[in-house]
């Protein structure tokens, strides 16, 4: 999936971490740190939460960033009521494999995520991408032309 991701789309830097990987749209390989927010990320244990049980063999979860819009259109308003672990209650198995869903922490904030993709999910799962990909320029060339345009002395 990593390779897919770099392969296919233009302008991706993938930044590894305990075994997960984050792909952030960085075209020239250099945004500030607290600019560096993926638009995809690939997590391979349960170091964050255990309730997609990716402590199983050769398991992965792949989560994408969406618009409001696309995720609205596919899940209805984003969930907002947490269980006593902070997990959002959507009535999803999380544990579910090739299933997209909600995202367990941050579909309050329109990410949904797949558990090992695979041939019920891999067409959706290449357009989602492809529109978080094209998302994720725009707020780039937004911020790059904010930056050009700044009076000067103005940081």
């Amino acid at each position: 999936m990593k390779r897919y991701i770099c392969t296919a789309f233009e302008g991706v830097r993938a930044l590894e971490s305990a075994g997960d990987t984050f792909l952030l749209y960085d075209p020239d390989g250099d945004l500030p740190a607290e600019r560096q927010f993926p638009f995809a990320t690939i997590v391979t244990g349960d170091h964050y939460e255990t309730v997609s049980a990716l402590n199983r063999p050769d398991t992965y979860r792949l989560n994408i960033g969406l618009t409001k819009v696309t995720y609205t259109g596919s899940f209805g308003a984003a969930p907002t009521h947490r269980d006593a672990d902070g997990v959002l209650e959507t009535g999803f198995d999380y544990a579910a494999v090739d299933t997209l869903m909600p995202h367990p922490v941050y579909a309050a904030q329109y990410w949904v995520c797949v558990v090992n993709p695979g041939a019920q999910t891999l067409e959706t799962v290449r357009t989602l991408l492809a529109e978080a990909h094209g998302f994720a320029a725009r707020k780039y060339t937004n911020q790059q032309g904010r930056r050009v345009h700044r009076p000067e002395g103005v940081s």
